[in-house]
């Protein structure tokens, strides 16, 4: 992925969807390139993360808090806390499907941002924004649907690339708090890519101390990427 070859654009300054009070900016491969697919990949292995149809990383003036962060799927062993995860959700079964559009999803996803993420912005997402957001037409994407027998109870949007798999999104049903969900996705995602033969999970961006990102620093071994590239997160 060349500068001479792909185009960046830098967005206008936004609230940050982590620290209401900062300013936030990213940098963008130009959406209209038609080599995206191809993009992907070696993005995700620079650190961009891809939401909708966009390619971007956080390029903030005063603040570096992002840091892309990937499981090592060959040395990845669940702790003690997964493990449990794992057994109360015995009863879930995980089928990987064809990403898109349906209303049954669509109503779950309703319901998860109604509840999860009040005022937000996302939270009155018709079928039109499920889509831009979730998928794209050039994106290697599947979906991890969790269900309890013919009842959907989450879905675990997945990019597959050479390089690893992409966790996108996670929705499930906010009645379902106390099955861990969110980690049950996480756990699913690594089990794909050890079954694939792929070395990576890439889970985005975690961010310290933060309470909706720090949980990932719990998927061990995990890499941060630095300036001095990706290496490992010191445990603590």
């Amino acid at each position: 992925m060349r500068s001479d070859r792909v185009r960046l654009f830098q967005t206008l300054p936004h609230t940050c969807g982590y620290f209401a009070e900062r300013t936030a900016q990213n940098l963008v491969i130009d959406p209209a390139a038609p080599q995206l697919d191809q993009l992907y990949g070696p993005a995700l292995e620079r650190g961009f993360r891809r939401a909708g149809g966009h390619l971007y990383y956080p390029y903030c003036s005063n603040c570096r808090a992002c840091t892309p962060c990937r499981i090592d799927v060959a040395h990845f062993k669940a702790d003690r806390s997964q493990r449990r995860c794992l057994k109360q959700n015995a009863d879930v079964q995980v089928v990987e499907s064809m990403a898109g559009y349906n209303a049954e999803r669509h109503a779950l996803y309703e319901r998860y941002l109604r509840q999860r993420h009040p005022g937000g912005g996302m939270d009155e997402a018709d079928a039109s924004d499920f889509r831009r957001f979730l998928t794209a037409p050039w994106s290697p994407t599947l979906f991890l649907e969790f269900r309890q027998g013919s009842r959907l109870l989450g879905v675990a949007v997945t990019d597959v690339c050479l390089q690893g798999l992409s966790a996108v999104y996670t929705f499930y049903d906010p009645d379902e708090t106390a099955r861990g969900l969110g980690t049950f996705a996480i756990l699913q995602q690594v089990a794909l890519a050890q079954r694939r033969g792929l070395p990576w999970v890439y889970l985005g961006f975690w961010i310290a101390g933060h309470p909706k990102m720090d949980y990932k620093r719990r998927f061990r071994p995990l890499q941060i990427r630095t300036s001095e590239g990706w290496v490992e997160m010191p445990e603590g």
